[in-house]
């Protein structure tokens, strides 16, 4: 079967609660998702006093910089995030936004890294990234194709397995605006795996990249779409998470059980069941010449002249008197 990798973002919606936080990991791993990522922020490392909100949706935090400090955990905290999603089957995967976060996700065990696309020109983090021989997870949604172009090749140069994520940067995201054709298109540029990291906060735009062949999707997960954070109405809940799931895994098992049209070896019991012989519509007697208006199908197949031979007995004659729906068979027309 052709295997999807599908990742849960719960990205800010723990909303720097580390118990909450705990609590996805465990509803997230009922879904049957293979992993789980986060964004590991250490806020003097990556923002500054400048830095505005893309939305000002905070209550609490007077700036951005603020805001990614309240998201930030410890690396004892991390650790055990870490521990906990290990424990129950899920990959454990974050986005950086900063060097030190690399190091810090290094020292957790990361397996591979996910770029948001605003890092996507972040040559510097990417270099590090690059040199620890991990597998890398570039999203193109702030990126066009010459920017992407100079990202892959650095990448390929270094040797690190590389998927691209066609994403677009609206939340949440309409359906004109997904851009599944992008899918093929960084296939056929680049040769390597491309799947769609979604913000639309339904399950239709993944299935339909699945069925075009994306090999990862990722979409942010949420408790409830009324809940606070940034994004909130772009995700899926827990429950569009299983539902999706199970969308991806029929949609993987069609597209890698091929049918050949032509075997039907399997059906003529079937066929027999359902097909029709021809009949007489009304009692008919010897040396009648049989028009269509004297016709009727009845099942099963078999049992008279098959009904798609009918113009073969027009205008023949009965040699013997016939019933009415009687079936029709060679031996009663001359």
């Amino acid at each position: 079967m052709n295997k999807v990798f599908t990742i849960a973002e719960v990205g800010q919606a723990h909303d720097g609660s580390l118990g909450i936080l705990h609590s996805y990991i465990d509803a997230v791993a009922e879904t049957g998702v293979d992993a789980i990522k986060f964004q590991t922020h250490i806020a003097e490392a990556e923002s500054s006093e400048f830095e505005k909100f893309r939305v000002n949706f905070s209550y609490v935090d007077k700036t951005r910089q603020d805001y990614w400090a309240r998201m930030s955990f410890t690396k004892e905290q991390w650790k055990g995030i870490k521990q906990h999603c290990d424990d129950v089957g899920l990959e454990f995967v974050s986005s950086p936004f900063s060097i030190s976060a690399v190091e810090l996700l290094e020292e957790l065990g990361v397996q591979k890294y996910k770029f948001g696309s605003g890092e996507i020109s972040n040559m510097l983090m990417l270099e590090k990234v690059c040199k620890t021989g991990k597998d890398i997870i570039l999203s193109s949604g702030m990126s066009c194709f010459n920017e992407l172009d100079r990202a892959v090749s650095f990448v390929q140069e270094h040797g690190n397995k590389l998927t691209l994520l066609q994403c677009t940067t609206r939340y949440p995201t309409q359906p004109e605006d997904v851009g599944l054709n992008v899918i093929s298109e960084m296939k056929q540029r680049y040769g390597v795996d491309v799947g769609l990291s979604d913000h639309s906060g339904t399950i239709f735009p993944a299935l339909a990249a699945v069925s075009l062949g994306a090999s990862m999707l990722e979409a942010h997960v949420v408790f409830d779409k009324r809940m606070f954070g940034p994004d909130s109405t772009s995700s899926l809940t827990i429950d569009e998470f299983e539902m999706l799931m199970q969308g991806v895994r029929d949609i993987s098992k069609m597209l890698s059980n091929p049918i050949d049209k032509n075997d039907i070896s399997e059906k003529q019991e079937l066929k027999k069941m359902f097909g029709k012989s021809l009949a007489v519509r009304k009692a008919l007697p010897e040396g009648h010449v049989l028009t269509i208006d004297d016709l009727e199908t009845k099942k099963p197949a078999g049992y008279g002249i098959s009904a798609s031979d009918f113009k073969t007995v027009l205008g023949k004659v009965l040699n013997k008197n016939m019933n009415q729906w009687a079936f029709l068979t060679k031996d009663d027309v001359i």
